[in-house]
């Protein structure tokens, strides 16, 4: 049987869906679409920094723009009503695609960047200090490290961090010795955006529960591509994305264990987010609404919601499987290509991406060379630059699978890995 015969879904009806995987890229950036007749077919290899959206999610978004656009909890007339219903079922969405209690623990965000900021600020400001501790691990993404980083000099708490083996995986040996009973909060990613490294956060919840702190896990590289469910990962945050996973740029969203939120002060202050002010002083709205003040992201919210019952549609069960068909075949394939170093485990247990370098090449000269080809990955340190210090390299490329993601696409990235080794060599 083909790798292809093993697809856990229709790909191609997926395909579909996403208008943009039929582009011809490598015409003029500044009339994107427009490209000349001698385009190159668009292999997206992204997803890790951004997933494309699929019309339905599209539609949505449109529809809320065209038929009912209005500010949410603020008026009493027909299209404020329709919108603020439709923001606050987005909660009850994004509650129910993680297993939360309801839409008291789903707080949309930004990002998952400002999920952790909005912790770190609202949370740690008030709870860490002097003789206190926070434990992430050295493949952090810069939103969780310098997040703490930064609280940790403005409180003067210790900030430590989790070793990672040779292999690509957290140490949890060394976990165990970091974790002690001066830890407040532990913060490590679910899975890693550079190794693909899948954590083990159940246990380490237990361990940081067994010294009552708390933990932190981004799940911006998990929550797209697999089932997770807060209360099988025993975590007391959670962060992700709506953008990585087929939704719209601009909102993300923080659970967070009801009485946890309901104890932390809001960090940022305004309207919608208040129930009674005086010149005096004032009183916060309920949850989730006291941690988002202002105008929210209301299309947007709208359209993450879509974008979960799109997935959901797939069965998350299935995105997994595909991904890690895609990745475990990536990883074989580079392998066998020779003159590639690729980080992170084993193919058949990792998350959907692979980042490597190819011997005298560059990541960015490598990535220039693949786009010519029409194959789109990203190059850089993906937004952790400790963890390259500790590989000992300044740079990786890095491949990311999707949903719509194919083998064929696969064999086009390696062909173009091999046609760049060979130009350098």
């Amino acid at each position: 049987m083909g790798v292809q015969e093993q697809y856990p879904f229709d790909v191609e009806a997926v395909r579909d869906d996403f208008p943009v995987l039929d582009r011809l890229v490598g015409g003029d950036p500044e009339t994107p679409g427009q490209g000349a007749s001698d385009d190159t077919p668009l292999v997206y290899l992204d997803n890790a920094a951004t997933s494309h959206t699929p019309d339905p999610v599209v539609d949505t978004i449109a529809d809320y723009y065209r038929g009912y656009n209005a500010n949410v909890h603020r008026g009493i007339h027909q299209l404020s009503q329709e919108a603020s219903v439709a923001y606050e079922q987005a909660h009850d969405t994004v509650a129910d695609f993680v297993g939360a209690a309801g839409r008291e623990e789903i707080v949309f965000t930004k990002n998952a960047t400002e999920a952790m900021n909005l912790v770190a600020y609202a949370w740690g400001l008030e709870e860490l200090g002097p003789g206190d501790n926070v434990v992430l691990s050295e493949m952090e993404h810069h939103s969780s490290l310098v997040t703490w980083q930064q609280i940790g000099k403005r409180t003067g708490a210790d900030v430590r961090f989790i070793e990672v083996t040779d292999e690509g995986r957290l140490d949890t040996d060394h976990a165990a010795e970091c974790i002690d009973d001066d830890t407040e909060m532990v913060s490590v990613v679910h899975v890693s955006n550079a190794l693909g490294t899948i954590n083990p956060i159940r246990e380490l919840a237990d361990l940081a529960h067994d010294h009552h702190a708390l933990i932190f896990a981004d799940g911006a590289q998990s929550v797209p591509n697999r089932p997770v469910d807060v209360d099988d990962l025993g975590v007391d945050f959670l962060a992700f994305s709506s953008h990585k996973m087929c939704g719209p740029t601009g909102i993300g969203a923080l659970y967070g264990r009801e009485e946890l939120l309901d104890s932390m002060q809001p960090y940022l202050y305004g309207g919608d987010m208040i129930r009674r002010v005086s010149f005096e002083d004032s009183t916060w709205e309920d949850l989730p609404w006291k941690f988002e003040a202002g105008t929210p992201s209301i299309a947007q919210g709208i359209g993450f919601a879509a974008a979960i019952e799109y997935l959901n549609e797939i069965g998350m069960d299935r995105i997994e499987a595909h991904e890690s068909l895609l990745a475990e075949y990536a990883h074989d394939e580079l392998s066998a290509l020779g003159g590639v170093d690729i980080y992170g485990p084993p193919g058949d247990d990792r998350g959907g991406l692979v980042a490597f370098n190819v011997e005298g090449v560059h990541a960015h000269d490598l990535s220039s060379i693949l786009n010519d080809y029409g194959v789109a990955i990203r190059a850089g340190d993906h937004c952790t630059q400790p963890l390259h210090d500790e590989l000992g390299i300044s740079a990786s490329a890095r491949a990311s699978f999707y949903i719509y993601n194919t083998v064929a696409e696969i064999d086009a990235l390696v062909e173009a890995v091999s046609e760049a080794r060979d130009l350098f060599a």
